[in-house]
């Protein structure tokens, strides 16, 4: 066989040299990033008041005011996004562009950890292509989740993915580094401990395949380092615990509905109809049409093929040298009969089972029933698995028949069946969440046009003088975020009466203040409210805001 050809397992063969492969997934990761920067650059995707908390919370350590370990208002969820964001902030001032540029820079990594992980599992470079290809797409709910500093969705999937592709360079063996290695997968396990529990299936399953293959290493140094990189990365979550008294597995359980009814109906049909589609990236924005939703059932069925293509590949290599517990092959992609295809089945298979772990969880959870379009964010964590779920697919569509026999081989339509419905799925998937990507750019504009007329209010209080106001949730932090904190904003609910304020300084210093304002959308409950009330009113486009007599 000519040296610049590879067989890959029941496939045609592909050219060895991946510089071709390689440049075009540098230009898919180009043009990923780049269409998350000129979102960014039009004020997309739309931010909110969650984020302001936690660009409050990045403002605060900037400012050396406060240190905070949790989103402010409640005892989970770490507070990662606001640390990578202070030195932005203490360098360029608090903006949510600066906020959301270490989230790009995590997308940006994911994308080439993605591409790495799938050369690895796969040694198929051709195959990596189209898996960053497809994930430099984005519709409007993963662009959100992978950008908006909302709190530990940006890092789940680059951490994940880190972890695997630890996992894999670990158990197989691969020299070089191998102790710095060990740290690092305990120190990211232990920060998602601490940022969000949502990939806890992913540093699971990938902590069994070091499990399962590096037994004897983990008893001495190396199990030392990751233990101690687990502690140090689990150390603000820790620490609060034993200080504070607190519970954060508790506080995650309340926050997840878990305690609020739900009919089991509506839990199976947003966790399993609705939210692989909407939470992996083929739905438009806020809904999935009926043609969207073929992604749900054609999930089970990769998974499944995944499953068994890896199982077969753990049965079919049974000789394994106990000696590669020490060391492994300088390229183990690239060395059959080793103890690399084992290893990477088994990352597979972690992989999968991470997946179906995933959205199990999420379709028993209250939230799949309760708000499944916006609670689809918690499958976003599927996405590091995308590398094994195409790969069955990949595998089928190149398979060729062989020729040249002169014989018809029994078997051989149904293989071309196979191939067709293969491509069919691959360009399916590709071509949905490519409208699913357009739908996204065709928000852009009204997004864009909504900030602009949040910038109009916060500059006409800054005109009127105003320093203290009420609002509602979702007015008062992104308020109190756009101003640095020269507006102050309280929480109130429809009737008037204090509502969730997630910092409660705020609070005291719009009660401490002899005349504050009061602002509402256009259009809302509260402002129907207010019009009731004796204020003089000032309008500015889409919002209402209620000044005292002078």
């Amino acid at each position: 066989m000519p040296a610049a050809l590879r067989t890959l397992p029941g496939s045609l063969r592909l050219p060895a040299d991946p510089r071709l492969p390689g440049l075009l997934t540098l230009l898919a990761v180009l043009a990923g990033v780049g269409y998350r920067l000129a979102l960014l650059r039009h004020d997309a995707p739309p931010t909110n008041s969650d984020e302001a908390t936690m660009g409050l919370a990045a403002l605060h350590i900037a400012r050396g005011q406060e240190f905070p370990v949790w989103f402010y208002g409640q005892s989970y969820m770490g507070t990662l996004d606001a640390w990578l964001a202070a030195p932005v902030f203490a360098v360029a001032g608090p903006s949510t562009f600066g906020l959301r540029l270490p989230t790009l820079a995590m997308y940006a990594l994911f994308l080439l950890l993605s591409w790495r992980l799938t050369v690895r599992l796969t040694g198929d470079h051709w195959f990596a292509l189209l898996v960053v290809t497809l994930l430099a797409l984005g519709s409007d709910r993963i662009v959100k989740n992978q950008l908006i500093a909302g709190g530990g969705y940006p890092e789940m999937n680059v951490a994940g993915v880190a972890l695997a592709l630890l996992a894999y360079d670990l158990a197989v063996g691969r020299p070089g580094r191998r102790l710095p290695r060990w740290a690092a997968w305990g120190l990211l396990g232990g920060l998602m401990l601490w940022v969000d529990p949502l990939v806890l299936p992913y540093v699971g399953a990938t902590g069994l395949v070091l499990a399962a293959y590096r037994w004897r290493e983990l008893r001495g140094r190396a199990g030392a380092l990751l233990s101690l990189g687990a502690l140090l990365g689990a150390a603000p979550l820790l620490v609060d615990s034993l200080v504070a008294g607190r519970n954060p597995l508790a506080a995650v359980l309340t926050a997840s509905g878990a305690a609020q009814p739900a009919g089991w109906a509506d839990r199976l049909y947003g966790g399993l109809v609705l939210g692989p589609a909407l939470g992996m990236g083929f739905c438009d924005p806020g809904r999935c049409a009926g043609w969207q939703l073929w992604w749900s059932a054609a999930l089970p069925v990769l998974l499944l093929a995944a499953a068994l293509l890896a199982w077969r590949t753990l049965r079919g290599h049974r000789v394994v040298d106990a000696g590669a517990a020490a060391a492994g092959p300088a390229d183990p992609v690239d060395t059959p009969g080793a103890v690399a295809p084992r290893v990477g089945a088994a990352v597979t298979l972690a992989l999968v089972g991470a997946a179906v772990a995933t959205v199990a969880a999420y379709a028993v959870s209250s939230a799949a029933g309760l708000t499944p379009v916006e609670s689809a964010r918690y499958l976003s964590c599927l996405l590091i698995s995308v590398p094994v779920l195409l790969w069955p697919l990949w595998r089928a569509a190149r398979r060729r028949p062989a020729t040249g026999t002169g014989q018809r081989r029994p078997g051989r339509g149904w293989a071309a069946v196979g191939r067709g419905a293969a491509v069919a799925v691959l360009v399916a998937t590709l071509g949905t969440a490519t409208a699913a990507t357009a739908g996204a750019i065709g928000r852009v504009d009204a997004v864009h046009a909504a900030e602009l007329r949040h910038t109009a209010l916060v500059a006409a209080l800054r005109e009127q003088g105003v320093r203290h106001v009420y609002g509602t949730y979702w007015t008062c932090n992104r308020l109190t975020f756009a101003s640095a904190e020269e507006v102050v904003c309280a929480v109130v609910d429809d009737d008037l009466n204090p509502g969730h304020d997630r910092y409660r300084p705020y609070r005291a210093a719009v009660r401490a203040s002899t005349a504050p304002a009061w602002v509402a959308p256009e259009g809302s409950a509260l402002a129907a409210r207010l019009d009731q009330q004796p204020f003089d009113l000032l309008t500015v486009d889409g919002w209402r805001v209620y000044l005292p007599h002078r």
